[in-house]
């Protein structure tokens, strides 16, 4: 009878210890990418994109050169040469043509990529989507009411999520002529706090164009085909549609 005790608390014990080890797993595995796995980390991976500068940058290059999908200068700067040579580079070997290195794409180029900073460690990931939308929404409407800035945000979520787009936040910033930030440069300036808080609000569900997938300036645009998009709202100068 002893023994049976014995063996039941000995049962009792192993579940015990393997549910919090499995706990602490969880809270510290990594995230490939916020929302879709569903869990709130703080290390993002390691991402290179327009705009993107450094050693890794410069791995990428030699690699693209090496291989002939770039011809140009290893500078250490993600512009539109290396942009367009890492999308022909997934082209070729069957990856996801964004023009983003992650993961696969490094691993296709056989090299490893530098680990992302921590959030909690300077308040913002730097290298993570949160950023990068809010410079997106800088550069495309810094100059709207803040609900404008958290539209502009909540479009490119929207398109991530819509199978005509790209699935990534980098790569339907990053879509060849999509954004006039991108084109012009101004994505590249550093984002206002009110941009950032955009990027949060955004990233935590609120949408308010309700699900649209376009906006344009009715006063700027130039081009035709936009005006056939369904206009179902108006936010400052811009124009929401589907």
């Amino acid at each position: 009878m002893d023994k049976l005790k014995k063996h039941k608390k000995f049962i009792i014990m192993t579940m015990v210890l393997a549910s919090v080890f499995s706990s602490i797993l969880l809270f510290y595995e990594p995230i490939y990418y916020l929302g879709k796995a569903g869990f709130d980390k703080s290390i993002a991976p390691r991402l290179l994109y327009w705009g993107s500068q450094g050693e890794d940058v410069k791995n990428v290059q030699w690699q693209l050169v090496k291989w002939k999908y770039l011809i140009g200068d290893v500078d250490g700067i993600f512009g539109p040469d290396t942009y367009r040579a890492v999308r022909r580079f997934q082209q070729k070997n069957g990856l996801k043509v964004d023009g983003v290195v992650g993961p696969d794409t490094a691993a296709a180029l056989g090299i490893s990529l530098s680990e992302a900073t921590p959030a909690s460690a300077q308040g913002v990931n730097r290298q993570g989507d949160e950023y990068l939308l809010a410079r997106a929404i800088h550069g495309e409407a810094r100059g709207e009411p803040y609900i404008g800035k958290v539209a502009v945000g909540a479009v490119i979520l929207n398109r991530v999520r819509n199978p005509n787009f790209p699935n990534t936040i980098a790569g339907v910033i990053y879509q060849p002529l999509a954004f006039t930030a991108v084109a012009d440069g101004q994505i590249n300036l550093t984002p206002g706090k009110d941009s950032i808080k955009a990027a949060r609000d955004a990233l935590n569900g609120w949408d308010p164009t309700y699900g649209s997938l376009y906006y344009w300036n009715p006063a700027t645009a130039t081009s035709k085909w936009i005006w056939s998009r369904k206009v179902t709202l108006k936010i400052g100068k811009h124009w929401f549609g589907l």
